[in-house]
């Protein structure tokens, strides 16, 4: 799989940052969620899966060229 930068709102370099795949998928890299509440919130969450937390203004990067 090969990954292209789509944004940060990282003024440091570290995350939360956003990036197509070659798969047609999204790589998000964000905060480790570890809060045992909201992780008890989650559906379905396979033991290979994660989940990561990261502005919700950061989704603008997830638009694809020419699309609202």
């Amino acid at each position: 799989m090969r990954l292209e930068f789509l944004g940060t709102d990282s003024r440091d370099g570290d995350c939360p940052t956003l990036y197509r795949t070659d798969r047609g998928t999204i790589v998000v890299q964000g905060y480790k969620v570890t809060d045992p509440e909201a992780l008890a919130d989650l559906r379905d969450l396979a033991d290979d899966e994660t989940v990561v937390e990261i502005p919700e203004k950061l989704l603008r990067f997830a638009r694809k060229e020419g699309s609202p």
